[in-house]
């Protein structure tokens, strides 16, 4: 975990969400916008590990955001949620892998979800990376197929021949 960018419509927030996480991810860049517009620019400019959202913003009430985040990267998306409303966002947001995390925070139920959300997102960046070398395997495979029908389309060679040249 590198960046952590951290979207609440006070500096109060800020600040007490960047100590605790502090706490949990000791060397990690924060960076705090408030509101979902300058939340998205950042989000789509610059590689960011997890977005931590106090909701409701100023200008969204966070839903919005999550699905922005899981439809244009592979920023790991978590919501923070009044207790009165938490059930009902999450409904709306774990189509977008987004995890909510009901207010006031429990200082460890706060770190044990964050610390799953860490976790998720380091299982979700190995499966990426073997969904990427599987597909360059499928496009090697391809390639052969296509070189292997030339040969038997142009110089006759039967698909034995042609796989063994």
């Amino acid at each position: 975990m590198d960046r952590i960018l951290i979207a609440a419509g006070s500096e109060k927030h800020v600040s007490a969400l960047i100590n605790q996480l502090k706490e949990i991810f000791p060397g990690v860049k924060f960076s705090s916008v408030s509101t979902g517009r300058d939340a998205r620019r950042l989000v789509a400019e610059h590689d960011i590990d997890m977005l931590v959202v106090s909701c409701p913003l100023p200008d969204e009430n966070g839903t919005e955001l999550a699905e922005f985040t899981y439809s244009s990267s592979d920023t790991m998306c978590v919501l923070l949620i009044k207790s009165e409303i938490a059930d009902e966002m999450a409904d709306k947001v774990e189509d977008y892998g987004a995890l909510v995390i009901s207010k006031p925070l429990n200082r460890e139920i706060f770190y044990r979800a964050m610390r799953f959300a860490a976790a998720a997102r380091k299982r979700m960046l190995g499966i990426r990376s073997e969904n990427i070398k599987l597909q360059k395997k499928l496009e090697e495979i391809r390639l052969v197929n296509r070189a292997k029908l030339a040969l038997m389309q142009y110089l006759g060679f039967t698909e034995q021949q042609a796989h063994r040249y």
